[in-house]
């Protein structure tokens, strides 16, 4: 019988590589289910429970993110593609319809489908979940902040945290301040997060 120091791994002295395990049970949806029921009052396990997700998972969720969502989330109804349409988009695809059928039964627009499995592998390499893993890390990629962008805003709110406003005063009173200038306008979650970073 063969001893393990034969293997390679042991003689170059480094331990095996881990598998990196399945993918997550858990897409797109669930995460904005999930910060809508925090956003209603529920806990991190509630929130999870209602998800149909474990509430280790939501937990580990609320912490790594430190009680503020990840990033805001577009209704997956509008622009954004949902999982469950992506699975439809791959189905569809494997059944050789045509970009414009695909369109059709989804009620999309062609380019958006064609340029949903362009960037995505293609016609014969489009998976559903690696195209919703994708579009999620790319939600994620951090974005100019609007206060760090417009100094004229920043001003206006650094103004009103002197006076001790509430970052929801601030976002109430910037708007009937400034009625006619979208420019000066930001939610007090924005401002929140602004605070946490300095």
């Amino acid at each position: 019988m063969g001893t393990r120091k034969n293997r390679p791994t042991d003689r170059a002295l480094r331990p095996p590589m881990r598998s990196p395990g399945r993918p997550p049970g858990w897409h797109r949806e669930h995460l904005e289910r999930f910060w809508e029921g925090i956003a209603g009052g529920l806990s991190s396990a509630e929130a999870s429970v209602a998800t149909g997700l474990s509430p280790v998972v939501g937990s580990r969720w609320f912490r790594q993110s430190g009680g503020m969502p990840p990033f805001t989330f577009v209704p997956l109804s509008g622009r954004y593609l949902s999982f469950t349409e992506r699975e439809e988009i791959a189905i569809l695809h494997a059944q050789e319809c045509s970009v414009r059928e695909i369109a059709r039964r989804l009620g999309r627009s062609p380019s958006t489908i064609s340029r949903e499995v362009s960037v995505n592998g293609g016609r014969d390499r489009y998976r559903a979940v690696a195209a919703d893993e994708a579009a999620y890390r790319r939600a994620r990629r951090p974005k100019p902040a609007k206060l760090s962008t417009c100094p004229r805003l920043r001003e206006e709110v650094e103004s009103m945290l002197d006076k001790n406003w509430s970052p929801q005063q601030i976002s109430a009173g910037l708007v009937i301040e400034f009625p006619d200038d979208p420019e000066m306008r930001v939610s007090h979650e924005t401002i929140y997060q602004s605070l946490f970073v300095q």
